[in-house]
């Protein structure tokens, strides 16, 4: 555990004025963090989530080789709270997974739970907040008051990210959490998916559902790369999966068919009410489902 721990030493906390923005990074941990209220309360709230962040990563490290168990019903229960959320986002699931599939949003939502606890020792100051985020390198953790609302971006390629979708999200939504995964950029998949977004009622939740869509987003076809996981990334808890290195340009028919594979686990995932929606994405095609079932292809 040391090892780990001093690789990842390099713990910084810097405020973003013209933006009022907080940016925390530790080792994997890249934080964009935003309260808008008043400043002396935005102020607290940012001490409290950079003195939070702060322990996280021994927190995590501490319990690593727990983590990275596939789930199953007699996984042991893990200590910390950022753990327990990660073990409870992969709760029920049908197929391979690990806690640390929700490592990201659990993060997140750790964080903006930190900020929440602190506007409420102090009185009257969630009164005076309209909105709060915690961005985990995409996963993000939201809080509203009655009245706002929070909008967010959808990308279908994380390699290009061109703004393809705007989701205005209310504070009657049940929605608080928004995560993204596919082969592309920093995450490990088994499938092809460019993007899959998936909006739920935590990060955590969000960041596992994405995975488990996104990897169920695949077909086969020549040309698909694929490669053991810990061959791509020794300490990755996929181990001898294979997961996507890189995918060719692919008829309509094929991309069609990968889509409404992960369309069924989105199905599922709505219908168990463990996510509210997701829009997922394969070289320029998209497919929405909303939590009445209803689909809208694009592209």
């Amino acid at each position: 555990m040391k090892e780990i721990l001093e690789k990842f030493s390099d713990f910084k906390c810097q405020l973003l004025l013209q933006e009022n923005r907080l940016h925390l990074h530790h080792g994997p941990i890249d934080i964009i963090a935003h309260v808008e209220a008043p400043e002396e309360i935005r102020k607290c709230l940012y001490e409290s989530a950079s003195k939070r962040l702060s322990t996280v990563l021994e927190e995590l490290v501490s319990e690593l080789d727990l983590l990275k168990l596939p789930w199953s019903k007699n996984h042991p229960e893990p200590r910390g709270s950022i753990a327990r959320k990660m073990l409870n986002a992969v709760n029920g699931s049908m197929r391979f997974i690990t806690p640390m599939a929700a490592v990201a949003g659990a993060v997140a939502e750790e964080i903006m739970e930190t900020m929440i606890l602190e506007a409420n020792s102090i009185d009257t100051s969630l009164e005076s907040i309209r909105r709060m985020y915690v961005n985990n390198g995409g996963d993000i953790s939201f809080w509203l008051n009655n009245g706002d609302s929070f909008t967010i971006g959808v990308v279908e390629n994380t390699e290009t990210p061109e703004l393809n979708t705007k989701v205005c999200l209310p504070y009657e939504s049940p929605v608080r959490g928004v995560a993204t995964s596919g082969w592309r950029g920093r995450s490990q998949s088994l499938g092809i998916a460019d993007a899959v977004t998936v909006l739920a009622s935590s990060s955590a939740n969000a960041d596992a559902a994405a995975t488990l869509i996104a990897n169920d987003v695949n077909a086969e076809y020549p040309g698909i790369v694929r490669k053991p996981a810990c061959e791509v990334k020794d300490d990755s808890d996929l181990g001898m999966r294979l997961v996507t290195v890189d995918v060719p340009q692919l008829p309509e028919r094929i991309i069609s068919q990968a889509l409404q594979c992960g369309a069924q686990t989105v199905r599922e995932l709505i219908s168990k009410e463990k996510i509210n929606s997701a829009y997922l994405s394969l070289q320029k095609q998209t497919l929405i489902i909303e939590n009445n079932l209803t689909e809208m292809i694009n592209g």
